[in-house]
Parts: C-alpha cells; sequence; structure tokens
C-alpha cells in the first residue's frame, strides 16, 4: 500500500479532471477506489474544485449532495483552502435538509472544519431519530470547549445507540482539556457502560483529570481476560502502586507468548506501553487526585 507521504504525492498527481474524479466517486463500486477519487479531489483543494462540490450540494439527488458535503470537508488538506466558502454551503445545506446520509455528511464535514459557528447548528439535531446523524452531530462537535458543545456532548454521552455514546465519551474525555465536575460526572457515568469502548474512553477521561472514582474500575479491568491498551495507558497517566501486580503480570504473560495470529509489531508497542505504565506506578510521587 505503500506509506501516507506516497498515498499523498499520488492524490496529488491524480491526471484525471475534475469531472471524471466526481463521475468515479459517484458510480464506482468498490468504495476504495470511490473515497481515492474524492482524496484527489481534496488535494487538489482549487476554486474549480469548489466550486464544483457547491454545485453538487445544490442537486436534487441525495447522493451527490452527500459527496459535496465530503469533498467541501477536507477541501485543500492539509493546509485547508476555502474554509470559510465551505463551512458557509455546508451550513446552509441544513435549510431543509431531511436526507439522513446527507445530513450525517454535513455534520461531519462540520467536524474537519471545526469552525465554532458550527455549534449551535449542531446542537438542534441532537435528538434526531437518526443514530448516524446524532453521530455526526458529535463529530462537528468534538474540539469545541463552548457551554453549548460541551451540554450536547453531556447528553449524546448517554445515547441509546453504543457508537454515538463512545465518540461522545471520546470527545469529552479527551478532546478537550476542560476540567469540570459536570464532565466529569458524565465520564463516571459511563464506567460501567455495557459497550466496552464507551468504558475505556471514560475511564481514560477521569484518569486525565485524576478523578479517584476511576482507580478500582482500572483495576479492575486489568484484572480480566480482555485488556486493551487505553486501559494500560489510563494507568500510565493516573498512576497508583495497587496497579503494579496485575501490570506485571500482564507484562509476564506478554513476554512468555505471542498470541495466535498477532502482529509481533502490535505485540512489542503493548508490552512498551505496559512498560511505561509500570514505570509511572513504581514512581515515589503520585499525581494529585480528585474526589
Amino acid at each position: 500500500m505503500g506509506t501516507i507521504d506516497e498515498y499523498q504525492d499520488r492524490m496529488r498527481s491524480d491526471p484525471r479532471s475534475i469531472e471524471e474524479l466526481v463521475s468515479t466517486a459517484l458510480t464506482e463500486a468498490g468504495e476504495e477506489v470511490a473515497w481515492d477519487a474524492v482524496c484527489a479531489l481534496h488535494f487538489r483543494g482549487t476554486r474549480q474544485v469548489l466550486e464544483k462540490a457547491q454545485e453538487l450540494c445544490r442537486s436534487i439527488n441525495p447522493v451527490e449532495r452527500t459527496l459535496g458535503a465530503n469533498i467541501l470537508g477536507q477541501l485543500g488538506v492539509p493546509e485547508r483552502t476555502f474554509p470559510r466558502e465551505c463551512s458557509s454551503t455546508l451550513l446552509g445545506m441544513l435549510d431543509g435538509e431531511e436526507d439522513a446520509d446527507v445530513l450525517h455528511a454535513i455534520f461531519v464535514a462540520i467536524g474537519h472544519l471545526g469552525e465554532a459557528d458550527a455549534i449551535e447548528p449542531a446542537c438542534q439535531y441532537k435528538k434526531h431519530p437518526s443514530s448516524e446523524v446524532r453521530h455526526g452531530v458529535v463529530l462537528a462537535l468534538t474540539g469545541h470547549d463552548h457551554e453549548r458543545a460541551i451540554e450536547a456532548l453531556i447528553e449524546l454521552s448517554g445515547d441509546e445507540e453504543s457508537d454515538v455514546r463512545d465518540w461522545a465519551t471520546f470527545a469529552l474525555g479527551q478532546q478537550i482539556d476542560l476540567d469540570t465536575p459536570a464532565i466529569r460526572q458524565a465520564l463516571a457515568e459511563r464506567l460501567n457502560d455495557t459497550d466496552y469502548d464507551t468504558r475505556c474512553e471514560a475511564i481514560m477521561g477521569l484518569a486525565k483529570r485524576k478523578d479517584r472514582r476511576v482507580i478500582p474500575i482500572i483495576s479492575k479491568e486489568l484484572a480480566s481476560d480482555s485488556i486493551g491498551c487505553l486501559v494500560v495507558e489510563a494507568a500510565a497517566l493516573f498512576p497508583d502502586s495497587q496497579f503494579l501486580p496485575q501490570l506485571t503480570a500482564i507484562r509476564d504473560i506478554a513476554l512468555r507468548e505471542l498470541p495466535d495470529g498477532s502482529d509481533p509489531s502490535l505485540h512489542r508497542w503493548m508490552i512498551d506501553k505496559v512498560n511505561v505504565a509500570i514505570d509511572a506506578c513504581s514512581s515515589r510521587e503520585q499525581p494529585e487526585s480528585k474526589s
């Protein structure tokens, strides 16, 4: 597949016209091939691409409107071109839009742009019946510590759909540094979530904020049969000497055997993370905690 740099060079040098790339993105059955065409448009990032995307956004065809939004969200990567025009077009699309796939694409694109003026419009869709749209709303609000964004993300962290809860918890826990009782309480309410990924994001968020409620949960997860890297990272982030026996046992098992089908480099990566956590928990100086 090549390196990221090689991929980017290939996207930048794609010889196809804008119309050819758009046609491929709309008609190609293979998702990877279709998305490569979109990425080539992203890297081209010219005003001609902007105007073509805006034309697609005005289409009566929802598939074309979705493509238009997908193009605008990352136009000009890695250095964005025409961000204000892109944001204005995307926000204007919300007026009267009812298709869930298009709405999802709009909010994902808004999330890529990171414009603060999208917060209020996005919050209006936090109760949308489509979980895909609500997931898009989370992405649109991620990275913002504005009061309205935080309130919406807290509400969405308790969503009925696990994917929405997971991403909202991630947004609250790891994507902002703001530390308030309301954020910590929202994260604490996800510590026993039935969804493992959501649970781990809550653990990381509270470990980052040095909230002692997370200590017994980290200990419990370290003793489980399936241990994810986020739990180990949380133990390093908010170290406690009581984690040492569990972390040492995890490392000893990992050093003895490589799980069937495992990638040796990933296995080594996990061992390295465990060693970092062991070193942190062995330190005499433990970080201050919050009740």
